[in-house]
């Protein structure tokens, strides 16, 4: 029978039936193996995304350590805020709402906020980062799910912009980015903790009890050298002293020579730590460490080095200084290089070439003691070489092998080119001559320490090595006292307190060659001279105003500093008690600008003896200086002349409050200025400001009160 009997349908109908069987059947096996799959080979990682569902870790910030100077003060400390950060994918359709609230909130575009949520993260964001505490008051988290706030320790500087390159600052992070935060960072950062949230079926947030919270270990906290008294006085007159000479930039750094301790560092202009953003990276530096220049007359204390110390050069010896202009030549005759000094001498000694700066003496010295032993007492200073100091960035400098040198090497490196150096570097020299010859290593952080007072890390003074001989340091003191008694320097000078010092002044190089209009002026110095406790160097780059030398422009910013120190600091103030409660002391009265015979008068009051050198009729010059503590029946040396000491046509303000009308006037009209007087009675205020450069002829305004009578004590 042809045709499709039941018996053809039912076959059909068997095989259609088995085919779903068997597709069933193979259904169920491949959903066995996924099974399998996903509950087996791969639980671990499918209950890791359900467990990251409802499960979110979370960082609890540990708290920055603080850091202190050397008195205690915190220089820097923490303040709390929030962060804000938020899931977008549990926000859903309320993403307009929280744009919404956050830019009335914060005062910023709505759009921003709505970049963020509908980014490519879909977990999590960050929306605002480390703002006030109060906004939590303003932004309801309980208002909308999927918000959060995690604390955000902050970095706080209580006195604002000081001492801002040498601390730096940090990031969004806490971490440290720059200055002392970026060089103590794994100290101070400490070690953040955690828990583990739990999301409930209500959407709510608690800790997990399956995972126990570990707390946060907070940051170590750094004692700094660093004196917040000096770094604020040092950047207040950097200030004033950029401010008055017009010029681009400039830089102060102290040091206590007996130990190496770094007592402020300022930098000008100023860096705000707690909002650098913006900040040109040029500023951020911390260019006492960072930047190579070449030095000028400061590097002169290397050459006198030499030379005292092989004894081949005694600073009575006289040179002749070729009336300014010093043509060195070649055996052939060709000129090799001609060296020339601001000012014009003939014969000179040694001790004078010092005070008055002279580059072709230094040449000429340069000649005797040779090219090692030159080069070998600049790196006995530490020239060419890191100091080591805790802090990012710094540089070694340069200095070239004598076998590098050219022609011209020798004579220039006398007078401070050819040589490479940073400020701490030139700062350390001095330091070494003020510490008897001995170079210390310098260091800005005292100790660190930890969680229960543990000292984590302590520093102690590391002499280097010596440098020069006892010898040889006294004798170049007594150079640099001679430089602001009567030489470059006296603008330095301060009545009452011995200084020692020298100044420098140095083309800068721009494009490849020395500018003839672009200057570094600067001023190394210390004090008390016969027993230092303060090194400090000042730098004023290009200085347009007053003058561009070291002289006019550095060295009246180093005696405002030193004057304040002095009058201020505990350190000084102890040490004037001392020595007046040793019995038989007495400051050295101020006669300078009087005639001899008023002059002996005044001293013998005193119970001082005098020895009066010149023909002069006024005083022009005393030693000890004026304010010097010294015995009683000391024999002070008097020199007279008839015309202003120093000469030129800019003249430095003297101080004259609380002086008689007479004795201002006597001073004053001694330096060829034009006076009023206001009032009667002492001198109360004078108008330029004392330590002030003006030109002779100056009109000066003195305001004069009468002297207030002293209360009578009661019984």
């Amino acid at each position: 029978m042809t045709g499709g009997g039941p018996s053809s349908f039912m076959k059909e109908w068997n095989r259609r039936v088995l085919g779903v069987k068997a597709a069933l059947l193979l259904f169920f096996v491949l959903v066995a193996i996924r099974l399998v799959q996903i509950q087996v080979i791969d639980s671990g990682t499918y209950k890791e995304r359900a467990r990251k569902q409802y499960e979110k870790p979370e960082e609890i910030p540990a708290q920055r350590g603080t850091i202190y100077d050397r008195s205690g003060h915190p220089l820097v400390t923490n303040a709390r805020f929030v962060s804000f950060g938020a899931d977008p994918a549990m926000i859903g359709d309320r993403t307009g709402e929280v744009a919404d609230r956050f830019a009335a909130v914060f005062n910023r575009r709505r759009s921003s906020y709505l970049e963020k949520l509908s980014g490519p993260s879909r977990h999590f964001v960050w929306l605002e980062r480390g703002v006030n505490p109060s906004a939590e008051t303003r932004i309801s988290v309980a208002e909308f799910p999927g918000l959060i706030t995690i604390p955000a320790p902050k970095r706080l500087y209580p006195y604002g912009r000081v001492a801002g390159q040498l601390l730096g600052f940090t990031g969004v992070d806490n971490n440290g980015l720059s200055g002392l935060e970026l060089e103590l960072d794994s100290l101070l950062r400490g070690e953040n903790g955690r828990l583990v949230l739990q999301r409930d079926g209500l959407n709510r947030q608690r800790q997990s009890v399956d995972f126990p919270r570990v707390e946060p270990v907070d940051g170590d906290a750094a004692n700094l050298t660093i004196d917040v008294e000096y770094q604020s006085i040092a950047e207040e007159e950097l200030k004033k002293g950029i401010d008055r000479n017009k010029a681009e930039s400039g830089l102060v750094a102290m040091i206590d020579p007996a130990t190496g301790e770094i007592l402020a560092m300022a930098n000008w202009p100023q860096m705000n730590p707690a909002d650098p953003s913006g900040t040109d990276p040029q500023v951020v530096r911390n260019r006492v460490v960072t930047d190579m220049f070449e030095p000028g007359s400061v590097f002169k204390v290397v050459t006198a080095s030499a030379a005292l110390d092989s004894k081949k050069v005694d600073p009575v010896q006289k040179f002749n200084a070729e009336q300014g202009t010093y043509t060195v030549r070649l055996p052939n005759g060709r000129v090799r290089n001609t060296i020339t000094d601001t000012h014009k001498h003939g014969i000179i000694t040694f001790q004078e070439a010092m005070e008055v700066s002279s580059n072709i003496v230094m040449a000429k010295i340069s000649d005797i003691i040779g090219a090692d032993a030159l080069f070998t007492m600049a790196r006995a200073y530490g020239f060419g070489t890191a100091t080591g100091i805790e802090l990012p960035g710094e540089v070694r400098g340069e200095l070239k092998l004598p076998t590098q040198w050219s022609g011209t090497t020798l004579n220039s490196m006398a007078y401070g080119y050819e040589v490479g150096v940073t400020p701490l570097q030139i700062l350390c020299a001095y330091a070494a001559v003020a510490n008897h010859g001995v170079l210390m290593k310098p260091f800005v952080v005292r100790s660190v320490v930890g969680s229960g007072n543990v000292v984590v890390v302590e520093r102690r003074p590391e002499p280097v090595r010596r440098v020069i001989s006892r010898s040889t340091a006294a004798v170049l003191t007594q150079m640099f006292r001679g430089v602001v008694e009567k030489g470059t320097g006296i603008p330095a000078k301060i009545p009452g307190l011995s200084v020692a010092g020298k100044t420098g002044t140095a083309r800068r190089v721009i494009e490849g060659k020395y500018s003839q209009s672009d200057y570094t002026a600067s001023f190394a110095g210390y004090f008390p001279a016969e027993d230092p406790a303060v090194v400090c160097l000042v730098m004023i780059e290009n200085p347009r105003d007053r003058g561009y030398t070291g002289g006019l422009a550095a060295a009246p910013v180093f005696k405002a500093i030193a004057e304040r120190i002095y009058a201020t600091s505990g350190r000084f103030r102890s040490r004037q008690t001392e020595a007046r409660a040793e019995g038989g002391l007495s400051a050295v009265p101020d006669v300078t600008t009087l005639s001899p015979e008023a002059a002996r008068s005044v001293l013998r009051a005193d119970g001082f003896e005098t020895n009066v050198h010149g023909e002069g009729t006024i005083v022009s010059r005393q030693s000890p200086p004026p304010g010097t503590v010294a015995s009683r029946r000391t024999e002070v040396e008097l020199t007279t002349g008839d015309v202003t000491p120093g000469g030129g046509a800019f003249v430095v303000m003297p101080d004259v409050r609380g002086l008689a009308i007479r004795r201002a006037l006597t001073r004053l009209s001694f330096l060829h200025l034009d006076v009023t007087i206001q009032g009667s009675g002492v001198v109360v205020a004078q108008d330029p400001q004392a330590r002030d450069q003006v030109r002779r002829g100056t009109h000066v305004v003195i305001r004069c009160e009468p002297k207030t009578p002293a209360p009578v004590a009661a019984n």
